[in-house]
């Protein structure tokens, strides 16, 4: 379990029962900044542990542990996944068996250790994902509904049924594209009336996905388990979780974790016509075409009601037992609930941390999805799976590649970073080891981890203060659940796919663009959350539900602000929705303000209320999300690109303004007056903006620089480009410079210095096939940490690529020594990459190593020139 201490008290006993805790307020403005300069460890980000096979040794687990604490880490999810090496007592590799006595005992190990050590444990139920395995059998597997296509030739009076494979029932056979059925079943045939025969019949079965568990460990393997049916779920539970949980004894998981919904194609379980028929009123079986082809003007409300039963089966199935579950065993429930089988916004009411992922921050997706959810139901922190496929192949990113995700996560609302990843490696293995196949890596393997403690305290610090106070967003953007239900087609039930193409691409923009905080809602919470909010955006909202119309309707009589996109809702619902369903539709919206394009939203927000932060200049680049305490207004503004701005803004708070520096900790008087500020952000930089009740008390911030003494030259060994020479092109690691420099009393009186690498190089952007990466090559490659007399002074890693070192200089000779580290890209070019074809003959193909094709010889080292200036 983690260790909270000092302030992190109060916020561990929130966390315990995250439903029932208000948002977090710090005492006052001074606690708050305290809190910043010094964050507790509950803020610390977590690492996605892979254990490869599982093949791991307790010697091997305790030290990683240690070296993740060490370096900034607070706490790590064990994820058993596929094995990366065949048994070998010679290298000590012995893949043990998922769920055996030998893998529970050293999860219990694991347990003991992190808690002796002040680490966070979190543990995914399940090896892989989703969550199944070898205890689910086919009639609990995944489920779908099975259309086979069979052509009648001409004349032909009997037409075999398709063979049923297990788990598998026949639910009808129709016309093809139409409502015509056919009925005369028997003798394993079709029998059809003489002339009658159309050209083509459709066989509708409820059947299995077959989808197996993906990236299993050795034991893990199997089927997915249906998540529409409680006893796949409770069998689930006794065989694999019960287990788990209770091999870690009293140590108990901080957070029980359910990865991504993807149980690609679930659209049907076997009793869903019975429930379809108790929900609904009305039989689905002589109707399923319109599941598959457009049958008039009832397909989308038949469409509608089957989305809309699929997804309430798995609220009460899935997400309500499971949550339960773990908090009854003393753990809070963590989940990707997003994906399919089709959970919505409202779905999230059945977790204790909603967790999301993806840098995609202008369009919907997951982790606004989150961290929206965890806003409505009142919940302070959000999780993200943050770096997934970051600046692949596997040891490419950098420290800056990490930051400028993780921002785009804070700039979402997420407030808890879960790395993605910490593969284990085995003691025996080469370096630089193993790695997962869809990840960067952010263990010591890669050199540049010599930084990690000051990068992870950037992280830690804008955790922290993103989980203080309240959110403060303006915009609320409907997501048009009906609709979405409403465009379902068999095998195509994704919930947030189907929401993200309805919305389109231009709607998010000019809400961001424009100055606007925003967080989603849908039906399910209108009531619940929409009076925080001020203005209501439906986005081509073509079908609202009566009950939503009338909290829409009792909002504008409150005084907030709807806007439609593209057309104002006519119609509830549902096939059976009754007419005064769509007359409240109706009326509630005739009185919405109409904008007949997307992109006239942005101009219709601002004619209605002021920004939050309105931009001196039109501008796609910059991001910002609000919190509020009862002493001040905090601001987050991130550069997401590779370019410089610097604008002027007018943010809409009153008091004292105060820039923040989350790398330093820093304080300082941004320039401008009032609320009217400067940004000035170098490439992928970021600030916080406070508005204070008290009296300025920060320094100014300076621009104009000082003396500049050019250190270029004089180190012990040339500075520059390691990788262009023939003996060290394939080095992976570090080099060391040191040189002195000598300062009189007079220089240092009064002074600030510090030591300025220069500034980096934009990079074109291309697209990627996946995941996220930093557009720019830094003046170092890719962190050096500064030493000064001996004392670390912190590292260099992120623009505007400069350190203070005022504390450590002294009079008369100073000694500086610079330790330079790369990542392990340039020792992986110089050697055979990994043969994984006996594996694969063993075990079947898990994984294919992502984008090896990309690895090659970087620069590396200190590229441009230092200077130690004074401001």
């Amino acid at each position: 379990m983690l260790r909270f201490t000092g302030a992190g008290l109060l916020m561990a006993a929130l966390l315990a029962f995250p439903a029932l805790a208000p948002p977090a307020h710090a005492a006052g403005i001074d606690d708050l900044q305290r809190g910043f300069e010094h964050p507790p460890d509950e803020a610390r980000i977590m690492m996605r542990w892979w254990w490869f096979g599982p093949s791991v040794t307790q010697a091997e687990l305790e030290r990683e542990m240690r070296v993740m604490r060490d370096g900034g880490i607070g706490g790590f999810e064990v994820q058993p996944v596929y094995p990366l090496a065949l048994d070998d007592p010679e290298r000590g590799v012995r893949n043990m068996n998922f769920l055996s006595p030998e893998f529970l005992d050293h999860l219990r190990f694991t347990a003991r250790k992190a808690k002796e050590l002040g680490l966070r444990m979190d543990l995914t139920l399940g090896s892989g994902w989703p969550y199944g395995g070898p205890g689910v059998p086919i009639t609990e597997a995944a489920g779908r509904l099975r259309i086979e296509k069979v052509k009648v030739a001409a004349g032909a009076g009997r037409i075999p049924l398709p063979a049923l494979m297990q788990g598998e029932k026949l639910l009808g056979a129709f016309t093809a594209g139409g409502l015509e059925e056919w009925r005369d079943v028997r003798d394993g045939a079709l029998w059809l009336p003489a002339g009658g025969a159309p050209g083509e019949i459709w066989f509708f079965l409820s059947s299995r996905t077959g989808m197996m568990v993906k990236r299993p460990s050795v034991g893990g393997e199997g089927y997915v388990l249906d998540h529409y049916d409680r006893a796949a779920l409770d069998r689930y539970l006794r065989t694999v979780a019960e287990p788990l949980v209770n091999a870690l004894g009293p140590d108990k998981a901080f957070a029980l974790f359910c990865d991504s919904l993807e149980v690609f194609g679930s659209d049907w379980t076997p009793d869903l016509l019975a429930e379809f028929q108790k929900r609904r009123g009305y039989d689905l079986r002589p109707l399923l075409p319109a599941l598959a082809s457009d049958q008039g003007a009832q397909t989308p409300g038949i469409r509608h009601d089957w989305g809309r039963t699929l997804t309430e089966l798995l609220d009460e199935r899935f997400l309500q037992p499971l949550h339960a579950w773990v908090r009854a065993r003393g753990s809070q429930f963590r989940i990707q609930g997003y994906g399919i089988p089709p959970a919505t916004l409202s779905s999230n009411a059945h977790t204790d941390i909603s967790e999301g992922e993806g840098a995609q921050w202008k369009v919907v997706r997951a982790a606004r999805w989150a961290s929206s959810a965890n806003h409505i139901y009142g919940r302070a922190v959000t999780t993200s799976e943050t770096w997934t496929w970051l600046h692949s192949p596997a040891m490419r990113a950098t420290p800056l590649d990490m930051k400028a995700e993780a921002d785009i996560h804070f700039l979402q609302g997420v407030n808890q970073l879960i790395g993605h990843g910490w593969p284990y490696t085995n003691a025996g293995e080469e370096y630089p080891g193993w790695r997962f196949y869809a990840a960067a890596v952010f263990s010591e393997s890669n050199p540049w981890y010599a930084a990690m403690p000051d990068i992870a305290r950037y992280l830690q610090r804008m955790s922290w203060l993103l989980r203080q106070g309240e959110v403060a967003h303006d915009v609320a953007l409907y997501l048009p659940t009906s609709d979405a239900w409403s465009h379902f087609t068999a095998g195509h039930v994704h919930m947030i796919e189907a929401l993200r193409e309805h919305v389109g691409p231009e709607v998010m923009p000019q809400i961001l663009d424009n100055g606007y905080a925003m967080d989603f809602l849908d039906d399910g919470t209108l009531e619940r959350a929409l009076g925080r909010y001020r203005v209501l955006v439906l986005p081509n909202v073509e079908y609202l539900p009566a009950a939503a119309a009338r909290a829409i309707a009792a909002f504008q009589q409150r005084g907030g602000i709807v806007i439609a996109t593209r057309r104002r809702p006519e119609r509830a619902p549902g096939l059976r929705a009754p007419a005064a369903d769509h007359d409240a539709v109706r009326q509630a919206l005739a009185s919405a303000t109409l904008v007949a394009r997307d992109a006239e939203l942005g101009a219709a927000l601002k004619a209605k209320l002021t920004p939050d932060i309105a931009w001196s200049a039109e501008q796609h680049a910059l991001g910002f999300e609000h919190r509020r305490t009862p002493d001040a207004d905090i601001y987050f503004v991130a550069n997401t690109s590779n370019q410089p701005i610097e604008l002027r803004a007018r943010f809409r708070a009153e008091g004292t303004p105060e820039a923040w520096n989350a790398l330093t900790g820093e304080v300082t008087a941004p320039r401008g007056e009032g609320a009217n500020l400067v940004v000035d952000l170098a490439p992928y930089e970021s600030r916080v903006y406070v508005f204070t009740k008290r009296p300025q008390h920060s320094r100014p911030e300076r621009r104009a620089s000082g003396e500049s003494i050019d250190l270029t030259a004089g180190w012990d060994r040339p500075l520059g480009d390691w990788a262009a020479a023939d003996t060290t092109r394939y080095f992976s690691g570090t080099q060391t410079y040191e040189r002195d420099v000598t300062l009189t009393a007079a220089q240092l009186r009064g002074t600030r210095w510090r030591l300025d690498f220069g500034a980096g190089t934009p990079v074109p952007e291309t697209r990627l096939t996946n995941g996220h990466r930093a557009w720019l090559d830094g003046p170092v490659r890719e962190a050096v940490v500064v030493y000064v007399n001996g004392e670390r002074a912190g590292s260099v890693w992120c623009a505007p690529y400069r350190l203070d070192v005022t504390r450590l200089l002294k009079p008369g000779a100073n000694r500086l020594r610079l330790v330079a580290a790369n990542t392990a890209m340039n020792h992986m070019a110089g050697r055979a990459l990994p043969n994984y074809r006996f594996l694969n003959l063993r075990y079947g193909v898990r994984f294919e190593p992502q984008e090896m094709e990309k690895v090659t010889v970087l620069p590396s080292g200190i590229l441009g020139g230092v200077r130690l200036e004074s401001r």
